[in-house]
C-alpha cells in the first residue's frame, strides 16, 4: 500500500547518557551492554511453533525481577524497566502497533504488565495510546512512538544502526492496515525461524520507496529509462514491471542457517486491492498475506486472473 506522506527519523545530537539504578554512568549514547540482549527477534533461537503462537522475542521476567535503568536525554531522566524499553524497540521499529498484538507477542499475552508500562510510558509522554475509529462500527486502540519517545530510543543507540524507527500516525485511514504488519511480521519471523533462519531487519515500505525515489531522481532526464530503472530496481532486490517498480509492504532480512543474509518481502493484501494491483504483487515475487476475513476473496481473483500464488492468512 503506497504513502504520500511520512516522518522520518530526525537526526538529534542531545547528549544523552545512561546509567544503571546505582548511578553508574557510562559513555554519552551508549547503552549498557545488557540492554542490549534478546532485544530483536533475531537472537531468538529457532523452535517449532505454529505461527499463531507467541514468540518469545523478550526474556520472560517476573515483574519484579525486570530490571530497571536510568537513560538521560538532555535535561530528563527516565527510569524505565527492560520491557518498557523492549516496547519502545518494537512500536518504534512497525511505526504503530495494535495494543492487542503488543500484550500477546512482546509481553507473552501478560495483558496486565503491558497496560501499566504504556500508562508508564504515556505519563513520561514518549509513547501516545490512541483508541481510533476504523469503521462506523468498529475501533482499534494503538499505540506509536512521540517526538520524545522517538528521541530518547534513537539516542541511546537500543536499535542497530541500519534498522530505522519511526514515530506518529501517517494516515488514520490506513491505521489498521498499518498496525497489522506487526502480526504479519511475527507470522513470517516464525515461519523463518521454524526453517533456521534468524530475522535481523525490518524494513517497511516508506524506506524503500524512499530509497527507490531518491535514486530516480539522480537520474535526471534518463528516470523513465527501461534500462536505467531496472538496473537501480535489482540493486535494491526488486522488479521493473509495465515502467513501474512494485514495493513490499514489508521485507524481513534475515540470516538463513548458511549464514547468508537473504530477504523476503510481504504484501498485507486486502479486500480493496483491484485485480490488476493484486497480479502485479504476485508477478513481484512478494508473498501475500491477507486478513482470514479477506483470503477467499483474494483467492478468486487469483483464479480469475490464473495466477498461481499462495496467500497465507494472519
Amino acid at each position: 500500500m503506497s504513502r504520500d506522506s511520512f516522518s522520518y527519523d530526525p537526526q538529534d545530537t542531545g547528549d544523552v547518557r545512561e546509567a544503571s539504578r546505582r548511578a553508574s554512568v557510562r559513555s554519552p549514547g551508549r547503552a549498557p551492554l545488557d540492554t542490549q540482549k534478546s532485544r530483536d527477534p533475531a537472537e531468538e533461537a529457532p523452535g517449532c511453533r505454529d505461527s499463531t503462537e507467541v514468540r518469545e522475542q523478550h526474556p520472560a521476567r517476573e515483574e519484579q525481577s525486570d530490571s530497571r535503568r536510568v537513560y538521560y536525554f538532555r535535561d530528563r531522566a527516565y527510569l524505565l524497566r527492560d520491557s518498557q524499553m523492549h516496547s519502545l524497540e518494537e512500536i518504534g521499529k512497525f511505526r504503530v502497533i495494535a495494543a492487542a498484538d503488543l500484550a500477546q507477542f512482546a509481553y507473552a499475552g501478560n495483558r496486565e504488565r503491558m497496560e501499566k508500562d504504556i500508562r508508564s510510558l504515556a505519563r513520561e509522554f514518549l509513547v501516545s495510546d490512541k483508541t481510533l475509529e476504523i469503521s462506523q462500527k468498529k475501533t482499534l486502540r494503538v499505540v506509536t512512538l512521540t517526538k520524545a519517545g522517538h528521541r530518547l530510543l534513537k539516542n541511546t543507540n537500543q536499535v542497530p544502526g541500519n534498522q530505522s524507527i519511526y514515530q506518529g500516525l501517517v494516515k488514520r485511514r490506513e491505521v489498521k492496515h498499518d498496525s497489522d504488519l506487526y502480526r504479519l511480521y511475527q507470522t513470517e519471523a516464525a515461519r523463518i525461524e521454524r526453517g533456521g533462519g534468524r530475522p535481523v531487519r525490518v524494513i517497511l515500505e516508506f524506506e524503500l520507496m524512499r530509497n527507490v525515489n531518491r535514486e530516480l531522481a539522480r537520474l535526471g532526464p534518463e528516470k523513465d529509462d527501461p534500462e536505467r530503472k531496472s538496473h537501480i530496481a535489482r540493486r535494491h532486490g526488486l522488479q521493473l514491471l509495465d515502467g513501474k517498480i512494485p514495493v513490499p509492504d514489508m521485507r524481513i532480512e534475515y540470516e538463513s542457517p548458511e549464514h547468508e543474509l537473504r530477504h523476503v518481502d510481504l504484501e498485507l493484501a486486502t479486500r480493496d486491492y483491484r485485480p490488476k494491483g493484486l497480479a502485479e504483487k504476485v508477478k513481484a515475487g512478494f508473498s501475500l498475506y491477507s486478513r482470514s476475513e479477506d483470503a477467499s476473496r483474494l483467492r478468486r481473483v487469483l483464479d480469475e486472473r490464473e495466477l498461481t500464488a499462495g496467500i497465507f492468512s494472519l
